[in-house]
């Protein structure tokens, strides 16, 4: 009797989405036996500080995230817990973890290379051509006027 029953005791309604959740329980729990397997001191001196922070970060949200989902599992409101305030709080230091990686990659200005851009931007050729033919002239009037140098013999 107990082969003619079914082995689940729950709705045939929810199967997929317990399937889901089984498969994303299954994932954390390999990623959590990477992270624990390494000692903590020697992941953290491999990583800048910059990303030391942030997997100090994943590691404190990740541990507050699994809290909240055992408060719902124990029927208790995480929304009146105070796991939310703390969640809020490593949220804004994601924020600022993030803002200070957009600055690392943000393009940098280079002054020379936007006043050559400018410049060339205005670039008015007729304007510059005559400045040649005028500097041209004036050369060739004053080499009319001064007789050529002798070169003294002694």
């Amino acid at each position: 009797m107990a082969a003619d029953s079914k082995p689940e005791d729950y709705p045939y309604e929810i199967d997929e989405q317990l399937t889901g959740f089984d498969s994303s329980v299954s994932s954390v729990k390999t990623m959590l036996e990477k992270l624990m397997s390494m000692p903590r001191n020697d992941l953290l001196q491999k990583l800048d500080p910059l990303d030391q922070a942030k997997l100090d970060l994943m590691s404190a949200y990740t541990l507050n995230s699994l809290f909240w989902m055992y408060l719902v599992t124990q029927g208790v409101n995480p929304r009146e817990h105070g796991i939310k305030q703390e969640l809020e709080r490593i949220r804004t230091y994601m924020s600022r973890v993030k803002d200070i990686t957009d600055k690392k990659k943000a393009a940098r200005l280079d002054k020379g290379a936007a006043a050559r851009f400018v410049r060339n931007a205005l670039y008015e050729p007729e304007e510059k051509d005559s400045r040649k033919k005028a500097a041209s002239k004036k050369a060739a009037a004053t080499s009319d006027i001064l007789p050529p140098k002798r070169l003294k013999q002694s």
